[in-house]
């Protein structure tokens, strides 16, 4: 029997069957109940900004390609964010990237707990988040 996460998770992410795929991954062998999905970088400031306080603690997973603001954008905006908002949090960024350059500066951002790899590897995501919890 899987354990059950109690943390509320923010997927950031633009592709819909990505956005889907994770969402049941998440709630089928995590037993997640709480995933909240934005498009965007944007949109996922946006949600921290209205909903952050809401939670002592959000996972949040971050694609890094996307429209309107990228991953990277969306880690110097959330840079920006109040430490109160940002307090408890964890980012996972989830990419297919294989640019060296753009893992460096994923791996160098002080705001991100773990780069992985596309598709989404959800039994290396459970090890991570309950050795993180």
């Amino acid at each position: 029997m899987p354990m059950l996460v109690k943390n509320v998770f923010l997927l950031i992410e633009d592709n819909l069957i990505d956005q889907l795929v994770i969402k049941q991954l998440l709630k089928k062998v995590l037993c997640i109940e709480e995933v909240h999905i934005t498009n965007n970088g944007k949109e996922g400031i946006e949600w921290l900004l209205t909903n952050g306080k809401l939670y002592p603690s959000i996972i949040i997973i971050l694609d890094v390609q996307m429209p309107v603001m990228n991953g990277f954008e969306f880690l110097n905006a959330y840079a920006k964010l109040d430490i109160e908002l940002k307090n408890g949090n964890q980012i996972y960024v989830l990419s297919s990237t294989l640019d060296p350059d753009e893992i460096k500066e994923i791996s160098s951002s002080i705001y991100v707990t773990d780069f992985l790899g596309k598709p989404f590897p959800i039994e290396e995501f459970r090890n991570k988040i309950y050795l993180n919890d």
